[in-house]
């Protein structure tokens, strides 16, 4: 009840969720000692895949045993799963200490949700300094309140597209703007980036960073992975070739994430990795809400022996990769669709037209700024077999599943969360 009351507060403090600046946060640590000076960082921004990229790392340097602090955005279940200390996500206690700490430094002054969950994180950090610190930047990078820090091992940019669009300018609402504000202001360290959705989009990225000074590692020219027959991946770049089992990622797509995670390993002099830590902890990534099979649960009871899966894909990006893997599955798919109001519904719905067998929209639970699964219907009108239902319970009694056939619950994070909560 604790953490609760203090998040609540902490929420009130901006009277904005997003208001782009790093005026508050550098104040704010700046009060606190600017933690956020002098640890071992790798950056990693993007659209799409940020999430794998840095499990994968997280599980390559756990095998190594190299002890990371990740801090990530949005959680899925519960806010804790942001922070992660040692390899650990932080328990209640202990974020309830760092952010009472940080808030009475705060002082009541004026600060995004955001931007005082970053600090805090920061604050925690300070105590493992030694330990490689993966951060992921929010909504852009330019402006985003993990763009404070002086100097990192290496920043990944993994897959490009267009999300978010409504916190630019209504005349700039593109990939060249998009592009922009999450590469132009990457540190001089090493920049990996990971295989893009078209050449067009690589070009571009190529161009935004002509002027950094960073060594760059390109997906297809400086690392690339083939899959072979027999079940495993040949992995290639400079330092010489890996044959490797396959990950424990569901999705050809999420195989690019991985090898991104393995090119930046490679590449940071100071990190010493070895070919048996990347063969087993590839084997152990933990990956929640991305494309995650429900094994058991009260969901899973629902469908008995067909499967249900949970995807937090939410842009026309992830559905396309999403759609390619269920392209490759011979069997009916159902989707239960559940999205935030500001996002591209027909475009992210259009990749799946022609694969799947039914969509059933709903209500995302507990989200103001949900778009009415009645609406949602209402916008998809063109595709042949939809519906709506009250909840994801009923939404999934309501599917005539046959033998054989999946289920995919997909369209937000938030959608996710609420999945695994209830299941």
């Amino acid at each position: 009840m604790k953490l609760q009351e203090m998040l609540s507060r902490l929420q009130k403090l901006h009277p904005k969720e997003i208001d782009l600046s790093l005026d508050r946060i550098k104040k704010l640590c700046d009060k606190l000692g600017n933690p956020q000076d002098n640890l071992n960082y790798i950056s990693v921004i993007g659209t799409n895949g940020k999430y794998s990229t840095i499990q994968a790392i997280r599980a390559i340097l756990t095998e190594a045993n190299i002890n990371c602090n990740i801090y990530t955005s949005p959680h899925v279940q519960k806010i804790n799963e942001r922070y992660v200390y040692n390899n650990k996500e932080i328990g209640d206690e202990d974020l309830s200490k760092i952010l009472s700490e940080v808030e009475e430094v705060n002082n009541n002054e004026p600060i995004t949700y955001f931007e005082i969950l970053t600090a805090a994180y920061f604050y925690g950090a300070k105590k493992y300094s030694k330990n490689i610190n993966i951060i992921e930047a929010g909504l852009f990078h330019r402006f985003d309140a993990t763009n404070i820090i002086k100097s990192n091992l290496a920043s990944v940019i993994t897959s490009i597209g267009i999300d978010h669009t409504d916190w630019l300018p209504n005349e700039d609402q593109t990939i060249d703007r998009i592009i922009f504000e999450k590469t132009s202001s990457l540190l001089n360290s090493k920049i990996i980036v990971s295989k893009q959705s078209t050449s067009e989009v690589l070009n571009k990225i190529q161009k935004s960073l002509s002027n950094n000074s960073s060594e760059k590692i390109m997906f297809n020219n400086d690392y690339n992975y083939s899959l072979n027959e027999n079940g495993f991946i040949y992995y290639e770049d400079k330092y010489g070739g890996l044959k490797l089992p396959m990950p424990n990622l569901n999705g050809e797509f999420q195989i690019s994430n991985v090898a991104t995670a393995i090119a930046t390993l490679r590449n940071i002099k100071n990190i010493q990795i070895s070919e048996n830590d990347i063969k087993n902890g590839i084997t152990k990534i933990k990956s929640i809400a991305r494309l995650q099979e429900i094994k058991k649960g009260k969901l899973k009871d629902l469908v008995k022996l067909n499967k249900i899966y949970v995807d937090g894909s939410h842009n026309p990006l992830g559905a396309d990769v999403l759609s390619k893997y269920l392209n490759t599955l011979d069997c009916n798919k159902h989707v239960i669709l559940g999205m935030m109001k500001n996002k591209k519904h027909t475009e992210y719905v259009n990749y799946f037209i022609g694969n799947i067998s039914s969509i059933t929209t709903i209500d995302i639970p507990n989200q103001t700024n949900t778009i009415k699964g009645i609406d949602l219907k209402e916008k998809l009108k063109g595709f042949n077999k939809i519906s709506n239902q009250p909840s994801i319970q009923e939404a999934i009694k309501s599917i005539d599943i046959k033998e054989n056939d999946i289920i995919i619950i997909t369209g937000s994070l938030y959608l996710a969360g609420e999945v695994l909560n209830q299941n």
